[in-house]
């Protein structure tokens, strides 16, 4: 099993946070985690807002203070945000070869995005959570999506 933890470990490279910018209709985009979360918003300033933070939790942040005062074109969680994060993830996939050497290593283990220690909302469904009888529990679609794109679908 290839489990996705921190931006340092082995697997890091995969998760949102790593800092591997990509290229988007034409503007570049610190990490996948800061366009992602820009694809929530119709307004192009608050995308640009959320491009410029320094780091990719402070974009996290960015669209959460956002969210709080503007609608946003995406529901959290839905069909919608899971397109828009198979988008980000084939272009840091297609714009760095070090990803694709990376996916390549996971051969054909399970990926997880191990959130073991937030086990709640957004956790368990981007990612899963190791329970005390060995299963994992959660809908891992960061896991799934990487593995979608490892199969060439």
């Amino acid at each position: 099993m290839i489990l996705i933890r921190k931006v340092k470990e082995q697997w890091g490279s995969l998760g949102n946070m790593s800092p591997h910018p990509v290229i988007y209709e034409g503007s570049i985009w610190k990490t996948t985690e800061a366009l992602f979360q820009a694809l929530r918003f119709r307004d192009p300033a608050h995308r640009e807002e959320i491009r410029m933070e320094q780091s990719p939790m402070g974009a996290k942040f960015k669209s959460k203070g956002l969210a709080r005062v503007w609608p946003r074109m995406v529901i959290p969680l839905s069909d919608d945000d899971l397109n828009n994060m198979r988008l980000v993830l084939r272009l840091k996939y297609e714009q760095h070869a070090d990803i694709r050497e990376l996916l390549a290593q996971t051969g054909s283990d399970t990926i997880v995005e191990d959130c073991t220690a937030r086990q709640h909302g957004s956790g368990l469904f981007w990612g899963a959570g190791l329970q005390s009888d060995g299963s994992w529990k959660g809908k891992n679609w960061l896991g799934q999506l990487w593995m979608e794109i490892r199969s060439g679908v």
